[in-house]
């Protein structure tokens, strides 16, 4: 009796397991395609999005709020402030 419990216990754990890491990688496929409404980006994100505008040197970078600001000194030697929103990376203004 002893024998057919262990034996029912390690088939119910064979059929049983395929299933959880089936389920584990479904869930984590989706967690990967669904974007994360709160996401922000980064700091070098906002950087890289602002030097596309400009083309320079950056000077720095802060945050405030939900904009990031970045000072540029341009090829051509004049400063300018991009913000870039750091939920959705696009430039808000730049001067």
């Amino acid at each position: 009796m002893n024998m057919l419990k262990k034996f029912f216990l390690i088939a119910l754990f064979l059929t049983f397991f395929p299933t959880c890491a089936m389920a584990s990688e479904r869930q984590e496929t989706t967690n990967l395609q669904s974007p994360d409404r709160h996401a922000e980006i980064s700091q070098r994100r906002a950087i890289s999005i602002a030097q596309q505008h400009i083309k320079g040197r950056v000077l720095d970078i802060r945050r405030n709020e939900n904009i990031y600001r970045v000072k540029i000194l341009s090829d051509q030697g004049s400063i300018h402030v991009i913000q870039v929103g750091v939920i959705d990376g696009k430039i808000k203004s730049g001067h």
